[in-house]
């Protein structure tokens, strides 16, 4: 499942299970190869548009979008820069 992040709070989306937060821009060429690759995963995901919540990727010092988070039950535990194919998506998760 995909949602945009809008007025809701990160924390309480992140909460539960695992979720990955992916920073991005419409204007990003990679951010938009990823979005597809997450499209086709059976996965939680939240998007943040960093244009839009400059404030969290602020918060979370993303300095090079994507940048994706990946949580469990609230817990950080990972995060990954730049494009990154399903496969090692998987690979990356086997390990949370």
């Amino acid at each position: 499942m995909i949602k945009y992040l809008e007025n809701e709070s990160l924390d309480d989306l992140v909460k539960n299970g695992v979720v990955l937060v992916d920073f991005y821009a419409d204007w990003c060429g990679p951010c938009k190869m990823l979005g597809s690759v997450l499209e086709g995963m059976d996965l939680n995901v939240i998007k943040v548009n960093t244009d839009t919540h400059n404030e969290l990727a602020t918060k979370f010092a993303v300095m090079s979008i994507p940048t994706v988070l990946i949580y469990k039950d609230g817990e950080l535990k990972d995060k990954f820069i730049g494009f990154r194919s399903k496969e090692e998506i998987k690979d990356i998760l086997k390990n949370i």
